[in-house]
């Protein structure tokens, strides 16, 4: 019976077909019994399959997943993974017939699509306010560059009579000297009073004068510019060199005490009596250095232009005089061994100078004013010294090549003293902007900045025979004393003070042995404190104008030599 059999397919499914079906979360496929009509009643003894159902979902195959097929964009469930291309592949199917050109335009913004223009901001902006207030726009498509009426978008009629405005405007302004914006054209507000009538000439004879005058300040400033001065040296003793060969950079044998070792002596007493007085500078000395470990000669600069070498020993005669700068020198400054110099002064040239022979060897500048050398006292860095600059900056310059290798630009003034610190590895430096740097050798950023704003310039720091300490002379009639090692703290607890030395640079040493601070001042007195006490112990008059300098012999007990501004270097005992 058809209609049986038709029943029997439609209960098809038991109970647990029915619980892995609401398991699996898919339905039974129904089977309409209309499609089932054209079927065959079965006869008896006969055997015939019946085609099973698949309720399972359709998945893809490897291949369909590796070649990106199509995924439809109103699917709401994925039954498998596919890969990014495929979730963002291009819809395909046929064109939106609903899609008009403008939906079909790319577009990068809310409004549409923008194109890129090369409009500043204030144009941009000069151009919104001139639409929104006359209606007009310079067309940013056309070259500006040839202004016309097809130049404007908007109320172009408004435009061309605004423009024809300010043409009219320029010629009467033309008249009266010509518009301020305009740079070539404008006269200045005194335009209309240049008549020749109204203005006074110099006669003939005065513009004769005038002129020369001119023209010696433009051939002077000329000179000064371009040439440096001619150096020359003057020998001052009779023989150069002695029966060995041997010139006056020789240690001499006879003196007492072992120059050649860096022998300090055990105890140091206070000097009592002058000496002796090298004279030979014609005006106040700046500055004196002596010889490198031995202290056998004396190198001093001055104000009249000159540096000089003095013995120290002996009949202690002035050994060579150095001349080659046109205006005073401030610094000069030794090589370890001594066989050269570098001096600086006020003709803004740096010079290197031969010990012994007395020829410059280089000339320096950067067209600044240096307020003091140095050599980096490093023996494999013996072609590199710096030098602080008027112009704020520390500059570092290689011997062999003449050119500037390293600039360091963190001080807000001048810059007055160099002092290398820590085995050379760093210096110190300080400057008219009152502060206190400490910088890494070659690396020009300052790793330590001391400025209080109790603190004064300090423009002249000595280091200590150890190494521990700095003495800085204070601006303040004081001399502070800053740890040299890693803190570079001020030491609270020594101020040497009892000394007048506001506005002078005064040279700051100490003895040998750390026992005494010794210090020149604006009186022109030599001062000595106690190293451990800061008590003040002697003061001696060593001069009639500033003492500028006071250096403690290193090998002596006693023997201190300072200098003035009266031209004077003396020696005492």
């Amino acid at each position: 019976n058809m209609a049986a059999v038709a029943a029997s397919l439609v209960s098809y499914g038991s109970d647990s077909d029915s619980e892995n079906e609401s398991k699996s979360g898919t339905s039974p496929q129904k089977v309409d019994p209309d499609a089932l009509a054209h079927l065959q009643p079965l006869k008896p003894g006969s055997v015939t399959s019946i085609a099973v159902l698949n309720s399972a979902p359709e998945v893809a195959v490897k291949e369909d997943v590796m070649t990106g097929v199509h995924l439809d964009p109103a699917l709401k469930e994925v039954t498998y993974n596919p890969t990014f291309e495929t979730m963002f592949a291009p819809e395909f199917g046929p064109a939106n017939p609903f899609r008009s050109q403008q939906m079909a335009a790319p577009r990068n913004m809310l409004s549409g699509y923008a194109e890129p223009a090369h409009v500043n901001d204030f144009m941009f902006e000069q151009q919104r306010r001139t639409f929104s207030t006359f209606g007009y726009a310079l067309d940013p498509s056309v070259d500006t560059s040839q202004v016309s009426s097809s130049s404007y978008i908007g109320a172009v009629e408004e435009a061309e009579k605004n423009k024809t405005g300010v043409k009219k405007s320029e010629k009467r302004k033309k008249v009266k000297g010509g518009d301020a914006s305009d740079i070539d054209s404008f006269l200045g507000p005194w335009a209309k009073y240049q008549d020749e009538k109204d203005v006074a000439k110099p006669s003939e004879d005065e513009k004769k004068e005038l002129d020369e005058i001119i023209a010696k300040r433009q051939k002077r400033g000329k000179n000064e510019e371009e040439a440096p001065a001619e150096e020359k040296t003057v020998l001052h003793i009779k023989d150069a060199y002695d029966y060995q060969g041997r010139s006056y950079l020789h240690v001499p044998q006879d003196v007492g005490i072992n120059l050649r070792s860096a022998d300090v002596p055990d105890k140091c007493y206070l000097p009592k009596k002058q000496l002796h007085v090298w004279t030979g500078h014609t005006k106040g000395v700046s500055a004196i250095r002596l010889f490198p470990v031995s202290g056998h000669l004396l190198l001093s600069c001055s104000m009249d232009c000159k540096i000089k070498l003095w013995e120290v020993y002996n009949e202690r005669r002035c050994a060579r005089t150095f001349i080659g700068h046109s205006k005073a020198v401030r610094d000069v400054c030794f090589n370890n061994t001594g066989t050269q110099f570098l001096s600086a002064a006020y003709d803004r040239y740096l010079k290197l100078w031969d010990s012994e022979t007395g020829q410059c060897i280089a000339r320096f500048t950067n067209r600044k004013v240096p307020y003091c050398v140095k050599f980096n006292p490093d023996e494999d860095k013996q072609n590199l010294f710096v030098a602080g600059m008027s112009d704020k900056k520390i500059v570092q310059w290689d011997i062999r090549s003449g050119e500037v290798v390293q600039e360091y630009d963190r001080h807000l003034g001048a810059v007055n003293t160099i002092t290398f610190v820590d085995e050379n590895r760093r210096f110190v430096s300080t400057s008219d902007d009152k502060s206190l740097r400490v910088w890494e050798w070659d690396i020009p950023v300052d790793f330590k900045y001391i400025a209080e704003p109790s603190m004064h310039s300090m423009p002249a720091v000595t280091l200590s025979p150890n190494g521990k300490w700095l003495a800085c002379q204070s601006m303040d009639n004081q001399i502070l004393i800053f740890g040299a090692q890693n803190r570079f703290r001020l030491n609270k607890k020594k101020i040497f003070k009892g000394h007048m030395v506001a506005g002078y640079a005064c040279q700051v040493d100490f003895s040998p042995d750390m026992s005494y601070v010794v210090s020149g001042d604006a009186d022109g007195k030599l001062n000595i404190w106690d190293w451990k006490t800061t008590k003040l112990y002697h003061r001696i008059k060593a001069h009639d104008k500033v003492c500028i300098s006071a250096l403690w012999h290193p090998h002596e007990t006693s023997k201190v030599i300072t200098c003035g501004w009266d031209g004077q270097i003396k020696l005492w005992d």
